[in-house]
């Protein structure tokens, strides 16, 4: 680590999750340093599940990001200051099917001893390693609104838990 990121205590964690996740928003990057892709994601949250602290998510299947974390144990969900979201606005709108996202960024790749990948500008950083997923389907969806109004064409998202492993911030 570049950047002199130091570890988080996750018991003295004291940032809003719901700003996190839901304002800030953050890149999910999975892969390897040769061959990754990031994307950025608003919706999910953190807690404890099996005793371990853990964060959710979701993922649609169809994002090409999506290919990444299923075929990686480990990802990472960076978080960067406000002078960074017009960034994650153009990482969220276009595909690394056919745009060079890092290069397009600008952002310094660096990579975890636990082969994960993560940015020098971020201001934080949680590394992951996935422990369960599960498809959401409209058979569990006890509000119709939701599929209504989030998912008009069927396209239902994977759910995925995933203990954080390290944590660390400028």
């Amino acid at each position: 680590m570049t950047k002199n990121f130091k570890p988080i205590d996750l018991e003295k964690f004291n940032e809003s999750t719901f700003k996190l996740f839901g304002t800030d928003w953050m890149l999910i990057t999975a892969g390897e340093m040769k061959n990754f892709n990031m994307m950025t994601v608003s919706w999910g949250g953190m807690g404890i599940l099996w005793y371990k602290p853990v964060v959710f998510l979701v993922i649609r299947p169809q994002r090409h990001t999506f290919k990444y974390i299923e075929a990686n144990n480990i990802f990472t969900l960076t978080f960067f200051e406000e002078k960074y979201r017009k960034m994650l606005n153009l990482l969220g709108s276009k595909s690394g099917r056919n745009t060079d996202k890092l290069n397009l960024s600008g952002l310094t790749p660096l990579e975890t001893q636990n082969g994960g990948i993560y940015y020098e500008e971020a201001r934080m950083v949680l590394e992951c390693r996935k422990l369960y997923f599960h498809d959401l389907t409209p058979d569990n969806m006890l509000l119709s609104e939701i599929q209504i109004n989030y998912y008009p064409t069927n396209d239902f998202h994977r759910l995925y838990v995933a203990e954080i492993i390290q944590s660390f911030s400028e």
